[in-house]
Formats: C-alpha cells, structure tokens, sequence
C-alpha cells in the first residue's frame, strides 16, 4: 500500500483505521480480528483519542500492538475524556452490541459509529477539558501509559468547540514533547463546518484532520486549501452522492496525494475491498 509522510517520522499507510467503535460499539474479539485483518492486509494508521470505547480503547489497543508498536502509526486525542459514569457502562455493552448488531458500514464514518460521540452539555460520560499546555502534558502522559508506549506518532487537539486562544503555547509546548521525543507530530482534528474559526492557525499544525467526502459542500474549497498539505479525513462515505465506495476513497486519495482517509471497518471483508481501492 501507498503510504505517505504526515510529519517528519511518520510514514503512514494511506488507508487508516479508525478505533472510535472499540470497545463502544465493537467488543473486545470483534476488535481483535478487524485489528489483525487490518495489519495482515498493509493498514498502519490507528487513530484513536482518550474519550474512545468510553474510555477503554487506548488500553485495548496498548496491548494489542505490544509487540508491533514499531510497525504502526499510533494517533491520539486530547480535549474530551471518559468521566467516571462512563464505568458504570462496562457491564451494560454488550446487550447494547447485541442489539446493535448487523448495523455496521464497510467504511463507517468513524464520529458516527462511536456510540461514544461527544454531546455537550448531555453527555453525562463525557466531558470536555481545557486546551491548555498543562492538560495536554497529563492527558499524554495517560495515554502513553494505557498504549504501553513511550511515544506517539501523532498526538490531535480533539475537537475544540472554539478558538484556540492560546495556540502560541500550546504550539510551544508540543515542540517540547517533540524535543522529549514523547510526539512525532502535532494537529488539530475538527469538523470542517467550524473551520474559520481555526483557518488563522491551520499552518500552526502538522496535521489536519477533519470530515471530507467528494459530495460534502466544502468539498472544493478544502481542495482549494488544503490538496498538497497532509491531512487525515474521517466520514469519508458521507454525502458521496453517487460515487460508489471505492470511487470515494480513490477521488479523496487523487485529490489529496499526501492525505490518509480513516475507516471504520471491522467486517474482514470491508477491510479487505478498502485496502484493494487503497492499492489502485
């Protein structure tokens, strides 16, 4: 498979995978056999965050790419966390996987497949937390202890609601966790419809990552902004019009050479057919 340099050290297979279901949506076993399909198949890209599978999927994935951590692109998220209640969850997951069941996509927007997604404000087991140096050094920190790593590749702001004020410190402070060598590369992950709040600070980044898909309005002028810079895109399939899946993924990979697109896909087969359009 293509792979492409989103940040100086990180070579990343150009179909990623999208963790956000782990552990929510998707069980331990379900999990473990899309993971392996994902890597037997050339996938090297896992984008997971602190909030996922309730707070679960970073420990799910640390022990599961114990003995592959060199081989794999690891991205994770600060700004959203798993609250206490979301414990309280555990014992109640798998009546609501069952009942779940055969609603899973080939390519699953990776926001809208995590049962976990972030409601402000009616959310009781997530919460947001302040875009400071300080909270992303320990949400780091917590991160590379449940990954059993000492580094990640890539380490996103998750979806900040609005400007980011202090973005000189906080771009400060990952040059220092670069130096430490505890992050390869820093970005910001957002929705494209809150976009002109951070345009101003878009070359502040390493990496972008946002929603795109051919059909989506901003289409164009993502295009316009963004066609030569690195990128990670998640809900790819959503609003693809009339382009079938692997039309999608082949237009978003032609139009952005030096973007990965992120799926969340955990039927073998889906894998396998995504990983096909990867390698066209």
């Amino acid at each position: 498979m293509r792979k492409v340099t989103l940040s100086p050290g990180v070579e990343s297979s150009v179909l990623g995978f999208g963790c956000a279901p782990i552990l929510g949506a998707v069980g331990g076993k379900d999990a473990d056999q899309a993971l392996r399909c994902a890597l037997d198949n050339g996938i090297t890209h896992f984008d997971v965050a602190r909030s996922y599978g309730y707070g679960e999927a970073e420990k799910f994935l640390g022990k599961f790419f114990r003995e592959q951590r060199e081989q794999v692109v690891i991205a994770s998220k600060f700004g959203i966390r798993a609250t206490w209640k979301a414990g309280l969850l555990r014992p109640l997951k798998p009546l609501a996987r069952a009942m779940g069941r055969g609603k899973k996509s080939g390519c699953a927007p990776v926001q809208e497949e995590a049962i976990e997604k972030v409601k402000p404000r009616r959310d009781p087991f997530h919460e947001r937390v302040a875009i400071t140096p300080e909270n992303m050094q320990t949400s780091l920190e917590r991160s590379l202890r449940a990954l059993k790593t000492d580094y990640l590749d890539l380490l996103f702001i998750h979806e900040p609601t609005g400007a980011i004020e202090n973005v000189e410190a906080m771009v400060a402070a990952a040059d220092r966790l670069k130096a430490e060598g505890k992050i390869r590369g820093f970005g910001l992950a957002f929705d494209w419809a809150t976009h002109e709040i951070f345009l101003p600070d878009f070359e502040r980044f390493d990496v972008l990552q946002f929603n795109n898909s051919p059909s989506a309005g901003h289409y164009d002028l993502a295009h316009q902004l963004r066609q030569d810079k690195t990128n990670v895109f998640f809900s790819p399939l959503k609003n693809r019009g009339e382009l079938t899946p692997s039309q999608t993924l082949s237009k978003l990979w032609s139009d952005f050479p030096n973007s990965v697109v992120l799926c969340s896909m955990f039927n073998p087969e889906h894998i396998k057919a995504n990983v096909q359009s990867a390698r066209v």
